[in-house]
């Protein structure tokens, strides 16, 4: 099968980028299972695998693609109507509105699918083996923060709360500690530590020697890339049983809870195995997700339409969830 990845944005990521991670690695995963795939990506990106064509963003979208060129269309944003050749969408986020979705669009996971009056979705994956080394049995000193820290709904404030009632260290991967872009935020615990926007080998090395991710989202998370890398090093997770957390994390990886108490509890006494969360997360891998996109794309070439009626998310999916610092 031939397949145009449609993303606007550089590839590949060097550092930052979850849906840029997510595309690159579908890429190649459907190249290694035998497949062509193309991608039409922002000026200046390349790719080792695959012919990469540039998005004029001064251009229409859907005039830059020519539907004989290609058996598949996979767009990683909303095109601004339905195109007339095969094509598939997948919606990365939540939106502030709500906003009638495109029929053949489809989701990162059942929560995210449902809030949406869906039921179609792939989970995300990623190519471990770009990962490096793992060691599951070094010694654990800290515990992790990874996400957007100046995003309220990530709530980087209840983490490092939940870090200082369990008395550990905290590394913030995505962050500064002074912050003025959601009014002044300083953090002076010196206990609590920033490492900015990282990637490669110093965010490998800082999960691979956490005790645990705190990640106490107040909002539906979509997917949660930081929470199957985290697993990928060994760490359990204490988050918020927000959006697609509870398929990603089982009880044997650890626990979500809507308060801090819950989550400072299960960080001080509940037991568990960096092997168990590593294999948790090895399900999540690219092969994986390339075989999903592979069975909606065979439907849409049958001429199925994925949805009779649009997809809407049914609330603001930017409101702040319920958090408990007690």
């Amino acid at each position: 099968m031939k397949v145009l990845l449609v993303h606007p944005a550089q590839l590949p990521v060097f550092a930052y980028g979850g849906t840029e991670r997510v595309v690159w690695d579908l890429g190649k995963a459907l190249v290694a299972l035998g497949h062509q795939v193309v991608f039409l990506a922002a000026p200046g990106s390349t790719c080792p695998f695959a012919p990469v064509r540039e998005w004029d963003p001064t251009q229409p979208l859907l005039n830059q693609i020519n539907p004989l060129d290609q058996d598949m269309v996979h767009f990683q944003v909303q095109p601004p109507t339905a195109p007339s050749f095969p094509h598939l969408i997948t919606e990365h986020g939540n939106s502030k509105t709500p906003v009638d979705l495109l029929p053949n669009t489809v989701f990162l996971s059942a929560n995210h699918a449902t809030r949406h009056g869906s039921t179609r979705f792939v989970h995300n994956g990623l190519d471990w083996a770009a990962y490096g080394p793992v060691n599951l049995d070094q010694p654990r000193h800290h515990l992790h923060f990874l996400g957007k820290a100046a995003w309220r709904v990530k709530n980087l404030r209840g983490a490092i709360g939940v870090a200082r009632g369990a008395h550990k260290p905290m590394v913030v991967l995505g962050g500064t500690r002074l912050n003025f872009r959601r009014g002044f935020r300083f953090t002076p615990w010196p206990s609590i530590r920033f490492m900015g926007m990282v990637g490669g080998t110093d965010k490998h090395n800082a999960l691979n020697r956490s005790q645990g991710m705190v990640f106490p989202v107040r909002w539906h998370e979509p997917f949660g890339l930081a929470v199957i890398e985290s697993l990928y090093f060994g760490c359990p997770v204490f988050a918020t049983p927000y959006g697609a957390l509870p398929e990603l994390v089982p009880p044997d990886c650890g626990v979500l809870a809507p308060d801090a108490a819950t989550l400072v509890q299960a960080i001080e006494q509940r037991p568990f195995h960096a092997a168990d969360c590593h294999r948790r997360a090895l399900q999540f891998d690219h092969l994986n997700m390339a075989k999903g996109y592979l069975d909606l794309y065979e439907q849409v070439l049958a001429g199925e339409c994925l949805h009779h009626t649009p997809p809407r998310l049914s609330e603001n999916g930017h409101q702040l969830l319920p958090w408990s610092t007690t």
